[in-house]
């Protein structure tokens, strides 16, 4: 991969950030469930970190036509794993989503996939490894995103037995 298509993919990924951050907010704003809201709203806030990031990293490149020395391009870990953790105790009692919430996180599910692969070829297509840990750091948060977000749904659509599920996960078994 040249600097222009790493540039051009540059631009693709901050549309992306963008566009998934305003998707997180209103759903944030519009669902009434609480786990969906916590987990939409961290997820929002995790994607403009990395269109921060992403930004300082574009302009730097733009301008000096190089990956640059000086950008601060760590990003910070997320937090869904928590978000799920803090509702684990309330599950029982917390209703099951509707069918928009269930929809919006299948969306979300897919955005998220999207971004693994996306940021999967960006890490495999460059050669630099500043580039490639980077690279691996967003598809790491992207997964783990992935993968609470697949914990949701399961959450949403039965929150009664996502419980048990989980109640079981933490019996030592005396």
């Amino acid at each position: 991969m040249d600097k222009k298509d790493r540039l051009n993919a540059l631009e693709i990924a901050l549309k992306n950030e963008v566009r998934e951050r305003e998707f997180y907010l209103l759903q944030a704003e519009r669902t009434t469930n609480p786990l969906g809201k916590a987990m939409f709203k961290e997820i929002a806030d995790d994607e403009l970190e990395h269109y921060e990031r992403l930004t300082k990293l574009h302009q730097a490149w733009e301008k000096d036509g190089k990956w640059p020395e000086t950008v601060p391009l760590e990003v910070k870990r997320t937090k869904v794993k928590d978000v799920l953790e803090k509702f684990i105790s309330a599950a029982a009692e917390l209703p099951a989503g509707d069918a928009d919430d269930l929809e919006a996180v299948h969306t979300a599910i897919d955005f998220e996939a999207k971004g693994v692969e996306f940021y999967g070829r960006l890490r495999d297509g460059v050669v630099d490894s500043r580039e490639k840990k980077f690279f691996a750091l967003l598809v790491s948060i992207e997964n783990e995103h992935y993968l609470s977000l697949k914990e949701t749904e399961e959450f949403l659509a039965d929150p009664a037995s996502w419980y048990r599920v989980k109640e079981r996960l933490t019996l030592d078994g005396a």
